[in-house]
């Protein structure tokens, strides 16, 4: 029996290995909210969701496939969750049955835990073969019409009944009959266990037990005796008991499976709740394979949802056949919200999930890579620029054709003309190559020499700011701008008092060319550089 609710044709393997990136990827994008989220708290979802958000499939049909297995439990989460109960169930009271005073290396021990926990896993597949009977109408998708297919054909009551009736006579009530044959040096060969032939007892036959025949009754104090009967035992319930705990594992195993598979769903099940209690809308997005495709409506950070009270501003993005899309413009405007959204969004799809957006469109990508702004080093082992220099060596190791990069302020701990040199010969390779870029900065001379080719077809969005310096958090189609707007900063920390006398100052050498900007970079008087 195999349950099949994340691939057609094989079991998931929540054990796989990560993707090298995978540190990066959860730090950069705050993956650890997410997958917080949809644990609910509990180490076994948190490890199944870590498993399937960050290793994904490039198969359209597999993502396809578990979209609609997804949207049948969002119709339908009482019962996946109890069959999600059922299976847990049967994973840890499997644990806690003991073997008895033999222990499980020997038949006796062996063959007795699995009649106890035999009879554990009838009672729970009875119970989803109920569940099967009275709500499997209820489910469209393909992969719950052939689960539930599977379990009315291979646990029908006569199966069951069978199971059962095979787990009452292998307790031995009426004692256990073993025929042997005489082997060399007349030692015994050839153990088989035999079924007992119950006959019917009165009263009279219990008091006063027959006693005809060859009989050979043990003393009460010959524990050599003792020892050779249990050794006899023990070779009569060989073969059965392996076999019965083969039996075991195999269905075991199935309730494992069941539960690690379903395990996903319930917590899909958790994020969605939870992201519906902070009103952010979810889809189901479309998904292609082969040319570059990115469009969204609405689209915002789920993390941000999680832990910000109130609603959060989604963004709209048509980047379908432009592998790079840029985005410039004021300080603390969502630029960086939105590069998160994007690789969340990326690999919520790959998973088979929804995602967070009104709507999302995008193709498979082989890998998800980012490259965000990091702190200065503390162990002082490097400086920012060699660290920034090593992590995208080592992205650029690893990308393939039909990767995605998001790029966050790369490069910005050198200065612009360096910077921008550096990043746009970075950017060119990965975009002649056939890799996706987005990519957030605050490098004019950067996204001035990109906007200068049309030839590369890019997407320039620009984070909004109102007349008054208020940000909006929406990002608009628009050319890259000179000036960040930090002097709105500045305001905001400061004041208006002390901005007054010093930013008119410091927004004309941002906004200065290239060589004034340089020739203004020294230290002033009062130790104000630009």
């Amino acid at each position: 029996m195999k349950a099949l609710l994340m691939h057609r044709d094989r079991d998931f393997d929540p054990d796989a290995d990560l993707p090298p990136n995978a540190q990066d990827l959860t730090q950069d994008l705050e993956l650890d909210i997410l997958l917080a989220a949809m644990s609910g708290g509990d180490p076994f979802l948190l490890g199944v969701a870590r498993s399937a958000v960050l290793v994904g499939v490039q198969d359209p049909g597999v993502i396809v496939y578990r979209q609609r297995i997804l949207a049948d439990c969002l119709q339908q989460p009482e019962v996946v969750r109890e069959l999600y109960a059922i299976a847990e169930e049967a994973v840890l009271r499997e644990k806690k049955i003991w073997a008895g005073v033999f222990g499980d290396r020997y038949p006796e021990g062996l063959l007795h835990r699995s009649v106890q926990v035999l009879q554990l896993f009838v009672t729970l597949l009875r119970r989803i073969r109920g569940i099967a009977d009275e709500r499997a109408g209820a489910f469209a998708s393909e992969g719950f019409r052939a689960f539930f297919a599977m379990i009315e054909h291979e646990l029908d009551d006569a199966y069951i009944a069978s199971i059962e009736n095979h787990l009452r006579r292998l307790e031995f009530r009426d004692g256990l009959l073993i025929s042997a044959e005489l082997g060399a040096g007349n030692k015994g060969t050839q153990y088989v266990l035999r079924g007992a032939v119950r006959r019917r007892q009165g009263w009279k036959d219990r008091i006063l037990p027959d006693r005809s025949g060859f009989v050979y009754q043990l003393p009460d104090r010959d524990e050599a005796g003792f020892r050779a009967l249990s050794e006899l035992r023990d070779r009569g319930l060989a073969l059965v008991a392996i076999a019965l705990s083969q039996s075991t594992d195999h269905i075991l195993s199935f309730f494992t499976m069941l539960r690690t598979e379903l395990g996903f769903y319930v917590a899909c099940l958790n994020l969605h709740d939870r992201l519906a209690a902070a009103g952010g809308p979810v889809v189901f997005p479309e998904v292609s394979a082969g040319a570059p495709v990115l469009t969204g409506r609405g689209l915002y950070d789920p993390c941000l949802s999680l832990e910000t009270a109130g609603p959060v501003v989604g963004n709209d993005v048509a980047a379908d056949g432009r592998r790079l899309v840029m985005v410039t413009g004021a300080n603390r405007g969502g630029k960086s919200t939105f590069l998160r959204s994007i690789g969340l969004a990326q690999l919520m799809l790959q998973c088979g999930m929804f995602v967070a957006a009104e709507q999302f469109r995008a193709d498979v990508c082989d890998g998800v890579f980012t490259h965000f702004a990091r702190e200065e080093d503390e162990s002082m082992t490097s400086g920012r620029f060699d660290e920034e220099l090593g992590r995208m060596r080592g992205i650029v190791g690893q990308v393939g054709r039909g990767s995605l990069v998001l790029l966050n302020e790369s490069f910005a701990s050198t200065n612009e003309r360096e910077g921008s040199e550096i990043a746009g010969q970075i950017v060119r390779a990965l975009v002649d190559s056939g890799v996706k870029v987005c990519y957030v900065t605050h490098l004019f001379d950067l996204a001035r020499a990109f906007h200068g080719q049309p030839s590369l077809r890019a997407l320039f969005l620009r984070a909004e700011r109102l007349d008054d310096g208020t940000r909006t958090f929406r990002l608009v189609e628009g050319d890259p701008l000179p000036t960040s707007f930090g002097e709105d900063v500045y305001r905001q920390v400061f004041g208006e008092t002390i901005a007054a006398s010093t930013l008119p100052d410091v927004a004309m050498r941002l906004a200065a060319p290239d060589a004034e900007r340089r020739r203004t970079a020294e230290p002033s008087a009062d130790g104000l550089c630009a």
